[in-house]
């Protein structure tokens, strides 16, 4: 039996580019997230304070976004760049503006994320370009495109509108040999952005994984999505290259079964996400030579059990079509220890302006306060650091 084991628990790695101040600062903020009630009052508080025009901006800036977010552009995102490099922690720069119905703002945030391919082929400090599509495309569109729903003229001209600026994107980031994600959605616009993903996959994957769509885990369909995706790649002689998670909405998408009675596509519980999600990473250990991969994960046993298999199956620990990724902010006794032992290990660093990164910011809020122990297990390793230096 494999006995190989990574030690997450060695605290002096997973914080050893963090200042006292830094990780006092850390242990506050996680104190207040980890209070249901602190962090509903603090959601509400800020919605209105927008509303409103409050001057909050310069409080949330000064507090809770630089534990989660780079900066406000790709410039200001350069220290966290080179505190991460500095480590052997890659970064994934996530411009997280989302939500918008306008064409013009679509536009612009193409060619935000074209700045982003671009910095990123730059730095092998920066591995990955990542982009939602709902940054890119209106998300009722994206909702009646996926329902098989007959789009009336002006949309069928946006939704091409939406699919060139897709095709865009990837086909520059497949000029550079830029590797490139696309983030996963709600399940009720899931499909179009699957059928965009794979047209792409298709189209620019024939020689290296360029493309990389994402499989949320907690829904019950996806390990087999994933093995159907597998097939068809090879069928038609391209490189299938996916970001495993195990998902982001799921008190959302429950509500929304509920209320317009439908059966949810969410797992029925935590065991069964995690369930599917080790299975997925086994599945794509077994193929390793057909299927590019990362395991986009917090849960120490995913991340074990991954390491465990490299082990078994010789894979190498940078073996290039592997990587392990956390969200900046969160998760570093995982970053930094896989980085230490020669993993491939990137960090998600959201950016832009500071109001339209608040949903992003609110959602992690809310997702850290649903996952079980994830907020305590960091709070708990913060307060270990803080008293082995005698702080």
């Amino acid at each position: 039996m494999n006995d190989y084991k990574l030690n997450f628990e060695d605290t002096a790695t997973a914080f050893s580019d963090k200042s006292n101040l830094d990780l006092k600062k850390k242990y506050r903020l996680f104190r207040m997230i980890n209070s249901p009630f602190l962090t509903g009052i603090g959601t509400r508080f800020t919605k209105m304070a927008f509303r409103m025009h409050l001057p909050v901006k310069k409080i949330i800036k000064r507090t809770i976004f630089p534990q989660f977010c780079g900066g406000e552009t790709i410039e200001e995102c350069q220290p966290t760049i080179d505190q991460l490099g500095a480590a052997n922690i890659g970064t994934i720069l996530d411009y997280s503006v989302e939500g918008k119905s306008d064409e013009t703002v679509f536009e612009s945030t193409k060619n935000e994320i074209h700045r982003t391919v671009t910095r990123a082929k730059e730095d092998e400090a920066v591995p990955f370009a990542v982009f939602k599509v709902t940054g890119l495309a209106d998300f009722a569109l994206l909702e009646k495109v996926s329902s098989n729903k007959e789009l009336l003229k002006q949309e069928t001209t946006d939704w091409e509108n939406a699919r060139k600026r897709v095709e865009e994107l990837c086909a520059y980031a497949h000029s550079l040999e830029q590797p490139v994600f696309i983030d996963a959605e709600e399940s009720w616009i899931q499909d179009a952005v699957d059928n965009l993903a794979v047209e792409m996959m298709e189209k620019f994957n024939q020689e290296k994984p360029i493309v990389y769509n994402t499989i949320q885990l907690y829904r019950t369909d996806r390990l087999e999505f994933l093995k159907e995706s597998h097939e068809e790649a090879r069928a038609k002689n391209y490189l299938l290259a996916v970001k495993l998670v195990r998902g982001a909405y799921m008190e959302k998408e429950r509500d929304r079964a509920e209320e317009m009675n439908y059966e949810s596509p969410i797992q029925s519980d935590k065991a069964a996400t995690d369930r599917d999600f080790n299975a997925a990473l086994q599945y794509c250990a077994e193929n390793v030579e057909t299927i590019a991969f990362v395991a986009g994960t917090h849960n120490e046993e995913s991340v074990q059990l991954l390491a465990r298999l490299m082990n078994e199956k010789n894979i190498t620990p940078n073996h290039p079509n592997v990587y392990y990724s956390q969200l900046y902010g969160m998760g570093d006794n995982l970053s930094y220890i896989l980085a230490k032992n020669n993993f491939n290990v990137s960090k998600y660093v959201p950016y832009g302006p500071v109001q339209d990164t608040i949903p992003y910011l609110i959602r992690r809020a809310q997702e850290n306060k649903a996952v079980v122990g994830q907020v305590s297990r960091e709070l708990d390793l913060i307060n270990r650091e803080l008293k082995r230096r005698k702080v």
